[in-house]
């Protein structure tokens, strides 16, 4: 489909911190762990193909 975003991920480290990041715009939170970072991104680009677990009635994410 032309009009979906294209989902590149990378990581990039500040100090001790750990940062996913995607080019649709989207940034994980700050980790101590690299391999918490790649968990964070791999959400990411899991809910991009499927859409956040939301609850159907309040439309609120699922926790």
């Amino acid at each position: 489909m032309p009009d979906r975003v294209l989902h590149a991920i990378s990581t990039a480290e500040s100090g001790s911190f750990c940062t996913a990041r995607c080019s649709c715009g989207w940034r994980g939170p700050a980790r101590r762990a690299r391999s918490q970072a790649r968990t964070d991104a791999e959400r990411h680009l899991a809910d991009a193909e499927t859409g956040p677990d939301t609850d159907s009635e309040t439309g609120r994410p699922l926790e």
